[in-house]
């Protein structure tokens, strides 16, 4: 269920949308722009597309990746803009890449129209495959 629009997920949408047209997309001509908010900083990542498509690289990744690099792991919000009239939401991978930081994260999403979309990431991606499950007893007796 969609969430209240706050001016702070405006402004993160902002963000993603001021370098979505640095996106690298000579395949697609889909550009995707996406903003992490995580420590107090906003972070930016574009879609990067590749020939071999396996090596493409999406926008929320990118965003993530470049808060990663700068030590911060906590992130609170992602905003992803994309060149569709509705709003864009994260594809399958980018959903599960980002439940390894923050299940339940904000996911603000845009598109080229001004309609927003708000949800939480668990919402988007629910019984994700987290880090507890890799913690957890399998009941089986060691030998």
């Amino acid at each position: 269920m969609p969430k209240r629009i706050t001016e702070g997920d405006l402004a993160l949408l902002a963000f993603a949308r001021e370098v979505q047209g640095r996106a690298y997309v000579p395949y697609s001509n889909f550009r995707v722009g996406a903003a992490v908010y995580a420590g107090g900083e906003i972070f930016q990542g574009v879609n990067v597309e590749n020939a071999a498509y396996g090596s493409t690289i999406c926008a929320e990744r990118a965003a993530a990746m470049a808060a990663i690099t700068a030590g911060y792991t906590d992130i609170e919000a992602i905003a992803v803009c994309g060149d569709s009239e509705s709003p864009c939401v994260p594809c399958g991978a980018c959903r599960q890449f980002l439940a390894e930081f923050d299940p339940t994260m904000r996911v603000i999403m845009g598109g080229k129209t001004d309609a927003v979309d708000v949800m939480r990431l668990d919402e988007l991606l629910p019984e994700a495959f987290v880090r507890g499950y890799l913690d957890e007893d399998t009941g089986e007796d060691e030998e």
